[in-house]
């Protein structure tokens, strides 16, 4: 089946009601086997794939971020829609508003970032001069409501989890200019592109970091963010899909041109 846009529902998010006539099926790649959830929204096939497993079994840094992606490439997918739960290092980015993240810097120390690792399939330096695509973040600001806060632009640091950060951390990160930290993106991102996929993240803020919250970091605040500000966070996703079409007008498609596409 041809799929040409999907959703990557992070914490708080796994909610494929936003589809009709769902079904399920389980794709097999050589990095592993992956679960998505297939249903229509505006007459578009959309797979959804939750990133942490349907019951949040996978910590960040056991997630398959190479069967995941390479899953939505072997389903045809040209566009991908990300979400993601952060901590806030800006004051301005407050707890239950979503960021478009534009770009990140990445803290995570064990994890494959390629689908290139040599031999036949060559060796990539892939471009990440706009790591989300430019063209798919145009489309999702266009499709925010007026009383949803969306920050156009936002710095994401990726760190390895799964604990929280320390506060010295994030006075780090913060330095570095960074807005958010989470522990996802990286290397979702690097593969999506290596694979020629439009991809972007829709972050929420769930809290302010270790540091600058002045209450420790629980997972519990986490979840119960999402859950009063999911609502707003499924619009902009279920508007976006309305309005996005299968061509990619941008650098994403070719991004993996010198050592060539062999998914």
């Amino acid at each position: 089946m041809q799929v040409d846009f999907a959703v990557i529902g992070g914490t708080g998010v796994y909610n494929p009601k936003m589809l009709s006539n769902l079904k399920e099926v389980s794709l097999e790649t050589s990095y592993g086997t992956v679960g998505i959830k297939i249903g229509k929204l505006d007459g578009k096939d959309v797979a959804f794939l939750a990133r942490h497993g349907a019951k949040h079994s996978v910590p960040p840094h056991k997630i398959n971020y190479r069967a995941n992606i390479m899953a939505l490439k072997k389903m045809g997918v040209k566009k991908v829609i990300a979400t993601a739960a952060v901590g806030s290092l800006n004051e301005e980015m407050a707890p239950g508003q979503l960021v478009l993240i534009d770009q990140f810097i990445d803290f995570t120390k064990g994890r494959i970032q390629t689908f290139y690792e040599g031999e036949e399939k060559g060796v990539l330096h892939v471009d990440m001069t706009a790591p989300y695509c430019s063209q798919l973040r145009k489309v999702i600001l266009e499709s925010c409501f007026p009383d949803i806060k969306l920050h156009s632009k936002g710095t994401y640091v990726c760190t390895e989890g799964p604990r929280f950060e320390t506060p010295a951390e994030i006075k780090m990160f913060k330095m570095w200019g960074g807005d958010l930290v989470g522990m996802t993106s990286v290397p979702e991102v690097v593969l999506a592109r290596e694979l020629g996929m439009c991809y972007a993240t829709i972050a929420m803020v769930t809290n302010y970091a270790a540091g600058i919250s002045p209450n420790p970091l629980t997972h519990q605040e986490v979840v119960e963010t999402m859950a009063q500000n999911t609502q707003n966070l499924q619009k902009i996703i279920m508007k976006t899909l309305e309005n996005l079409d299968t061509k990619q007008q941008c650098l994403c498609p070719a991004a993996n041109g010198e050592a060539g596409n062999f998914a």
